[in-house]
């Protein structure tokens, strides 16, 4: 079975405002709801874990209508950091050898379907997938203010969310960090990298943006 997981337990302090920008009113409804419905009313995906504090997760629910809660598995806590989070999600699954994860953030609440059937496809040859845009700008290496070497930007690309993983070889990936390296963990596809796990690049969407700063906020919500 394809599983999913909302990542919604961030403190959006880059955004500004009085609660966490994942909760903030987009046309008539909080962002998260935008992702939360990417997800479950997809028809590839069984289930969704959301990771969320405690004080939203009656709100979510509310607000996520009928046939959106038919599809929530349940709430887990979110951890330290996003590595940890998904762990925490990870351990509140059962889960079968043949199912598969997909991790997505609800700060990025424009993701298509069919952005969401790719990572799955890709599923079919691959351990794990990721999106990934082409880098536009020059880039540098620099050490001490000076430029130190040029990057080949042709062979670039910025990650994007969701990312999908054959889900018990993503679970072994994650816990092999544990206790400390994982601190240090950024992002989804990393922790497979880093592990030795063969994740393909597909092509991202550039509407599928992350909402991070208060500039994005005055733009898109």
């Amino acid at each position: 079975m394809n599983r999913a997981i909302l990542l919604s337990g961030g403190k959006g302090l880059r955004a500004g405002g009085e609660i966490p920008k994942q909760y903030m009113d987009m046309g008539g409804e909080m962002m998260v709801i935008r992702a939360l419905k990417a997800l479950a009313l997809h028809p590839e995906i069984g289930s969704v874990r959301i990771v969320a504090e405690e004080e939203w997760r009656e709100r979510i629910l509310k607000a996520a209508g009928e046939d959106c809660r038919a599809k929530i598995e349940g709430f887990s806590a979110p951890g330290e950091n996003r590595a940890l989070s998904i762990l925490n999600a990870l351990n509140d699954m059962e889960e079968a050898d043949e199912d598969n994860v997909l991790i997505h953030d609800a700060a990025r609440p424009f993701v298509s379907g069919g952005l969401i059937s790719g990572c799955f496809a890709g599923l079919g040859e691959h351990e794990g997938v990721m999106p990934g845009i082409p880098v536009k700008d020059t880039t540098y290496i620099c050490e001490n203010g000076r430029i130190k070497a040029l990057l080949d930007r042709n062979s670039l690309r910025a990650g994007q969310a969701p990312e999908a993983f054959k889900l018990k070889r993503f679970k072994k990936a994650l816990e092999a960090l544990l206790p400390d390296k994982i601190l240090k963990i950024n992002g989804s596809a990393e922790i497979a990298v880093l592990d030795g796990m063969d994740v393909a690049v597909i092509e991202g969407d550039e509407s599928n943006i992350k909402i991070t700063t208060s500039e994005d906020i005055r733009k898109y919500l």
